[in-house]
C-alpha cells in the first residue's frame, strides 16, 4: 500500500484534493498563456465559487475546508518535514494559500492555539469567538459554529500528535495529544438564515 493511503482515508482525499487544484490551475495557466480561456477581465476578477446559499452550505463547505488543511498539514508534517531544516514549517506555508483565498474568495482562514505553546503570536485567540472555540475544542469537541451577519465562522479541532509536541509542547510531561484548531471564516447570502 502506497504510504499516503496508509493513516486513512483523509491523507488520501488530500492528495487527491491538491492534486486536481494544481492540474485545474495548470490548465487555466495553459488556456490563458494560448489565449483560449474566453473570460473577461471582469469575470476573472468574481469568485469562481458563489456564496453559500445557506448556513447547512456553508457548514459543508467549511468541514470540507478543514479535512483539506488538516489531511494536507499531516501529510507534509510526515512527508515534507525534515528535521535537518528547521526553516521549513508547514503551517506557516499554508498561510500563503490562505492569503490567496481571503483575497480570491472572501474565505479567512487562521490557526488557533488551544493547548499548546505560544508558537506565533498571531495564532492566539483574539474574538470572542476565537475565545469560546479554545474552550470548546480544549474540551474535546470537535468543532464550533457560529453565524455573525452574512458569514459563517466554524472552528474545527486538529490533533498534535505525540510526534508534534517536540515544537509545540517543549516541556511536556507526558506525550498525551494536544489540540489546535483552524478557523474558518466565509460570506453567506443575506437571506440566510441561523439554524
Amino acid at each position: 500500500m502506497h504510504k499516503w493511503l496508509g493513516n486513512g482515508s483523509w491523507t488520501c482525499w488530500a492528495v487527491v484534493a491538491v492534486v486536481a487544484m494544481t492540474v485545474g490551475n495548470a490548465v487555466a495557466f495553459a488556456d490563458d498563456v494560448q489565449g483560449k480561456s474566453g473570460t473577461t477581465e471582469s469575470e476573472t476578477s468574481k469568485p469562481a465559487i458563489a456564496a453559500p446559499a445557506n448556513v447547512d452550505e456553508a457548514r459543508d463547505r467549511s468541514k470540507l475546508v478543514h479535512e483539506i488543511f488538516r489531511g494536507t498539514l499531516q501529510v507534509v508534517h510526515r512527508d515534507l518535514f525534515d528535521e535537518d531544516n528547521g526553516f521549513a514549517i508547514p503551517s506557516r506555508s499554508l498561510e500563503d494559500v490562505f492569503s490567496e483565498l481571503a483575497r480570491s474568495y472572501d474565505v479567512d482562514l487562521k490557526w488557533l492555539i488551544v493547548n499548546a505553546d505560544v508558537l506565533n503570536i498571531d495564532h492566539v485567540a483574539e474574538t470572542d469567538f476565537e475565545k469560546q472555540a479554545v474552550k470548546v475544542l480544549a474540551k474535546g469537541q470537535p468543532a464550533l459554529e457560529q453565524v455573525t451577519e452574512n458569514r459563517f465562522h466554524y472552528a474545527g479541532a486538529i490533533t498534535l500528535h505525540s510526534q508534534c509536541l517536540k515544537c509545540h509542547v517543549k516541556r511536556r510531561t507526558s506525550n498525551e495529544n494536544r489540540t489546535a484548531g483552524l478557523l474558518i471564516s466565509m460570506p453567506i447570502a443575506p437571506d440566510s438564515s441561523a439554524p
